[in-house]
């Protein structure tokens, strides 16, 4: 089993299930040490290091939309996925707030999940219900097939609207951010 994600912003999932379900193996990776953590290592390079298909179940806790190449995340997280696997994932929607620990790129919304998920069998696709966000299943099938996810254009609150990529921002729009951020910050206090 293999948990890659943010515990910065969710924690990790991993305490309720090594009790609930007893796995034989529990990797979980993040970016930076810390609790719950066995390898630092970014997801763009699950492959390079694990292999392709070396997990039953791969569940990613809030690491999208942090990620600037939403697209080599997903391709690593199926491709490191056996045949049969489970795939776990919940991220936020349009609507969440800015929240950058180290950055903050994407949203996703259902019909985003679908497209990018089209090539798996999605179990259940259902938004967060206490805050802007989805809960993705989906089984790998054995006659797998990647998508092409090249034409898949995301919201962007690093740039404002649906876009592809996101290149370098304006100076305007860093300003944006950054305040926005100082004022969640100065909320806290």
């Amino acid at each position: 089993m293999l948990e890659v994600g943010s515990r910065y912003v969710n924690g990790s999932v991993r305490p309720l299930i090594e009790r609930f379900s007893h796995p034989k193996e529990y990797v979980g990776v993040d970016i930076e040490d810390g609790r719950f953590v066995d390898l630092i290592l970014p997801v763009e390079r699950l492959v390079e290091h694990f292999g392709s298909e070396a997990f039953d179940i791969v569940i990613s806790t809030e690491l999208l939309e942090h990620v600037k190449d939403w697209r080599v995340a997903v391709e690593n997280m199926k491709l490191v996925l056996k045949c049969g696997g489970i795939i776990y994932i919940t991220t936020r929607s349009h609507g969440f707030q800015y929240h950058g620990y180290p950055y903050d790129f994407w949203r996703y919304d259902l019909e985003d999940m679908n497209k990018i998920f089209s090539d798996f069998t999605i179990l259940m696709l259902e938004k967060d219900p206490e805050c802007p966000g989805v809960f993705l299943k989906a089984i790998k099938p054995t006659n797998y097939k990647p998508n092409d996810l090249k034409s898949i254009a995301l919201y962007s609150i690093a740039v404002g609207k649906r876009t592809l990529e996101v290149k370098g921002l304006s100076l305007r729009r860093k300003f944006l951010l950054g305040l926005r951020k100082f004022q969640i910050v100065k909320g806290v206090f």
